[in-house]
């Protein structure tokens, strides 16, 4: 019931990004894999085993099949990962913990 959902969240989303949004679906017709891609005009599938696995590693195939179906690459791949997270977060899929994480600022160096 919750990967339903998750499914409907995630490509109403990417639509709302101007990205392509796959179909979801499980479990992938390869034996022994977690995920398995298809791309298509228009579109893709995006297959993902549910049994046996931690929801959040569901989830996570479910976004790096978005990635995958619309051939995403650096920055714009981790803009879209990052958006994702972030909406299922706050629709209550992903428990978030607040963390307070000094990160150092660090200067190039000059040679």
């Amino acid at each position: 019931m919750q990967f339903a959902a998750v499914a409907r969240l995630i490509a109403s989303e990417t639509q709302r990004f101007g990205l392509l949004a796959p179909s979801f679906r499980s479990p992938p017709r390869v034996i022994g894999v977690n995920r398995t891609v298809r791309r298509r005009e228009g579109g893709g599938v995006v297959a993902v085993a549910l049994r046996d696995r931690p929801f959040v590693a569901i989830l996570g195939d479910m976004i790096e099949g978005v990635v995958v179906v619309n051939q995403l690459n650096a920055p714009d791949s981790d803009h879209v990962r990052t958006a994702l997270w972030s909406i299922l977060s706050i629709h209550g899929y992903v428990a978030t913990q607040e963390v307070d994480v000094h990160v150092p600022v660090v200067q190039p160096r000059v040679a």
